[in-house]
Formats: C-alpha cells, structure tokens, sequence
C-alpha cells in the first residue's frame, strides 16, 4: 500500500481554508499527513493549519514561488503519493481523496493525476459552463477516467486534454518526482511537470470523480490582471498567441456570449435574468479576449505595462524551451 499526503500551500485563506481542513477530515480513506506551507498569513492561517494537525513550514512571503514551494512541500512530506490542493479547492466529497489516489492504479506508469473543479454555489454562467465543458471534454466514455501518454501530446505542443495538470486539484507519485521536479517558474508550474514527465515516459490520469468546488468570479480588473498572466504563462509554455484580428476577436466573443445565453436558456430561466446573465456574459467575454491578446504578447509589451497588467507585478518574461 502506497502511504499519501496532502500538501497545500497557504497564504491567508480565511474561511474557506476550514471549509478544506472539514472536508479533509470527513475523508472515507486513506489514512494521510496534511503538510501545509505557509507563506506570511496575517488572519492565523497557519493557526489553523496547526489545529487541523498539519505539520506546518513557515516561509518568507518573499520566498514563495509556486514550482519552488510546491518542491519543498514534496521534500517536506513523506508520502509515496503527495495530493496537492490550494486553499480555496474544497473537496467535492468524502471519496475525494481515496477516488485521486486510486488513480495511480489504473496503471503502472501514472505517474501524475488530476480531477476536475466544481463551480461553487452562486458561480457565474461564464465560469460555470466553462468549468462543465472543459472537464467534460477530458472524461473517458461515460465519465470513466482517462490516461495520456507521451504519443498523446500534441506536434506542434499546444495546450491540449494530455497536457493539462492541476495543482488545485493533483496528486503526483514521489519516484517520479525524484528524477523530475516542478520548475521554479512564475506560474504553470503544472502544466509543465505535466509536459515534463509525459516526455520522461511516464504517464497522466484525469479522474472525473476526484472533484473538488474551486471557482472564481474575480471583479472587472482584477479578473483582466490574472487572465494576463494565465494567458501570458500559455506563450511562455507552448509559445501560444491569440488573435489580434478584430473580426476574430469580435467574434470570439459573440459566439461565448451566444453559448451563455443558450445554456441558461435551456435551464428555463426568466427573460429578466437572461437579459442580466447576457450582458454579464459579454463583459467577461470581452475582458478574457482582450487579456488574451495582451497576455500572449507580453513580450511585445514594455517591461512597466507588463508590470502593471501582472497581478503580482511581474515584469520579466521567460521563453520556456520544451522542443522534444
């Protein structure tokens, strides 16, 4: 039997981070460590942590960097199998954990498994039919798991179901890891060990059952600032770049605003909200486009507009080097 822990990484995450630390321990099995970094909380995060019986490391917020972190939690545990979440990814139910570990017996070379996120209760249309079709879209026949292999990754690499990992919601086996470690890099740290270890022969499950509720509705400017550098991680990753054409840009978000629309049409709502839910759709459409073209140009832009777009202020842009 393979040992596990769970590892999160925490910087004040309030009460949505006891929500976890509950669902944690309403698990029907395995028996687990909790590792918890924690990287400056000022609400007794950490606090938390320990009353929840986490083994807790304490860092300089200066310190964090999500591939950087996430190493150090995987030194820091003593799992064969170490299960990540963040601190706002509860899990979905009480089989979470043993349906994410289980994965790693649908063959010998999983090496790294994921589930999908659940949108939390009052999410958004735009977040919730992304949330639904995205995972749907990875889910073998009748919602059975899937495992992608080396042959499954794209040529040219783009993003793509084989390559897409989460630590929100990802488990990844130790001897892999030895051999394989996160890169310390500013964000997509899962995307690339997912691409790393798929071309180190190893192979990757997604679980439609290991689900956890982790969604966002950021408000206008905040939600442009993340997307930038989700969008910006993409080019740095897969050298990904949007189109900056107007009529495909337009388009674009006709055609998501339209499918909005449909989707809460077809849940028989009231003309009132539909009018609401288009119009709330359109402006999240339109902010995600235009930080998609930003983002995937970023390193077109001037290292200050970078900076002042970045959530976290980030200036510097890096052209990863995954060619085969």
């Amino acid at each position: 039997m393979r040992s596990v822990s769970v590892a999160i990484p925490v910087l004040n995450g309030g009460s949505r981070l006891q929500e976890l630390f509950f669902a944690l321990g309403e698990q029907d099995g395995p028996e687990h460590e909790l590792v918890v970094c924690d990287s400056g909380s000022g609400d007794g995060s950490d606090l938390v942590a320990e009353a929840a019986g986490a083994r807790l490391v304490r860092i300089e917020r200066s310190a964090f960097g999500h591939g950087r972190t996430r190493n150090l939690l995987m030194r820091e545990s003593s799992g064969d199998v170490v299960v990540f979440l963040t601190q706002d990814a509860v899990p979905a139910g009480r089989s979470w954990l043993r349906t994410m570990v289980e994965a790693f017996d649908l063959a010998d070379d999983v090496a790294l498994a994921c589930g999908p996120y659940r949108p939390i209760p009052g999410a958004s249309v735009a977040t919730t039919r992304e949330l639904s079709e995205m995972f749907s879209a990875m889910a073998g026949p009748a919602g059975t798991p899937s495992i992608y292999r080396q042959r499954d990754v794209p040529d040219p690499l783009r993003p793509s179901p084989a390559t897409f990992h989460t630590d929100a919601n990802g488990a990844l086996l130790r001897r892999a890891w030895e051999d394989t470690p996160f890169r310390d890099v500013a964000y997509a740290e899962d995307q690339l060990l997912a691409v790393d270890l798929l071309r180190a022969g190893w192979a990757r499950a997604f679980v439609p059952a290991a689900a956890v509720e982790h969604s966002h509705d950021y408000p206008f400017g905040e939600r442009f600032s993340r997307l930038f550098d989700e969008f910006r991680a993409l080019h740095e990753v897969y050298g990904m770049r949007s189109s900056a054409a107007p009529r495909a840009v337009l388009g674009g978000i006709r055609r998501q605003t339209a499918a909005d629309r449909a989707w809460v049409r077809a849940r028989g709502v009231s003309a009132g909200s539909l009018d609401r839910t288009t119009l709330a759709s359109f402006v999240h459409h339109t902010e995600r486009a235009v930080a998609s073209v930003a983002g995937t140009r970023a390193d077109r832009l001037p290292a200050p507009v970078r900076r002042w777009c970045s959530r976290d202020g980030i200036a510097t842009v890096e052209r990863l080097d995954l060619e085969a």
